[in-house]
């Protein structure tokens, strides 16, 4: 039985950086959501439809993890990864970190905790586990979910043990800083070209400035897609806003880490690609709701506005990166 004192920071926005949040101010490194997000190069887009899905998906961010692993690389930090397919052996890798007073991240699926009451599958989900006893696990979720929650035993070892889309074999991991470690600032400049150069030259149409464009020309045809279109592009919209993105499908943070840099990095590209980040994320909350809007009264001229923005946010995102590939 182990509990650890204050898990803070508490739950912020999104689920990844919500983990690195605690597991870094366990060795004393406080950033903001923000920065946390653009260091790791968490940006990005997919647009994803396939036969076997039931409607189109937008994502915003890299994949589940990769942002924990750009972050420590690049600030230098000893990432500790472990996957089994035993749960037994899956317990004992955390249960150490945790006897040494260590908060420890884990990669699951959400829909087995007790805490959710939105019951989807999601095998991407990441939390950081700070303490159990007899029957109950400690976590530190997001803002949405609760901040600092409780979820049993049992159920906590269904999650880590469900396999499917994004699932990772009981994946736990720990993050420990080498001392002399350098300001995380100095790594501005290259986590921010790394996104760029992702997001200009994607190696498939789907993904990145690609990616939205292609979401321009394919979501005014959405009526066309679904079979229930007062659930299907509400739930689209709901994904994009609250689904922890902090809001217009991660450009809320974006906009927000790029603000933050420009604080350290004085340059007038970095200043505008912040501007055309604050521009673009207004533009993706309207498009969520006029998705919302399309639905609801199954009004095709609607997604057609939303396409049109969705042009106007390719521009917008391209100018920005473009400006911020000059950087280098």
């Amino acid at each position: 039985m182990t509990k650890p004192t204050d898990p803070a920071p508490y739950g912020m926005q999104h689920c990844e950086t919500t983990t690195l949040g605690v597991l870094l101010r366990h060795e004393g490194i406080d950033l903001s959501e923000p920065m946390l997000f653009g260091l790791g190069a968490g940006l990005s887009f997919v647009y994803w439809d396939a036969k076997n899905l039931p409607f189109p998906f937008l994502g915003g961010r890299v994949k589940p993890f990769e942002l924990t692993r750009n972050l420590a690389a690049r600030l230098g930090l000893h990432l500790h990864v472990e996957e089994t397919t035993s749960p037994r052996r899956a317990w004992d890798h955390v249960a150490a970190p945790l006897a040494a007073g260590r908060p420890v991240g884990l990669q699951l699926d959400s829909y087995h905790l007790d805490y959710f009451t939105s019951k989807v599958h999601f095998g991407g989900h990441i939390v950081a586990l700070y303490g159990y006893d007899d029957h109950d696990a400690h976590l530190v979720d997001t803002a949405q979910q609760g901040g600092a929650v409780t979820t049993s035993r049992t159920s906590l070892a269904r999650a880590r043990a469900e396999r499917g889309p994004m699932t990772a074999r009981h994946r736990s991991f720990t993050l420990t800083a080498p001392a002399g470690l350098p300001s995380p600032q100095q790594h501005l400049v290259p986590a921010l070209t790394a996104c760029a150069d992702a997001f200009l030259a994607p190696p498939i149409a789907n993904l990145g400035v690609r990616g939205i464009e292609k979401a321009a020309t394919l979501v005014p045809t959405w009526l066309r897609r679904t079979d229930n279109p007062r659930h299907d592009l509400p739930q689209a919209a709901l994904l994009m806003e609250k689904a922890g993105t902090g809001g217009a499908l991660f450009r809320n943070l974006y906009r927000d880490f790029l603000a933050e840099a420009a604080a350290h990095v004085d340059s007038p590209h970095l200043r505008t690609a912040h501007h055309r980040y604050a521009e673009a994320a207004t533009l993706w909350t309207e498009v969520a709701s006029l998705l919302t809007r399309a639905g609801t009264f199954d009004d095709e001229q609607l997604l057609t506005r939303a396409g049109t923005l969705l042009t106007d946010v390719a521009r917008l995102e391209r100018e920005a990166m473009q400006q911020v590939k000059a950087l280098a």
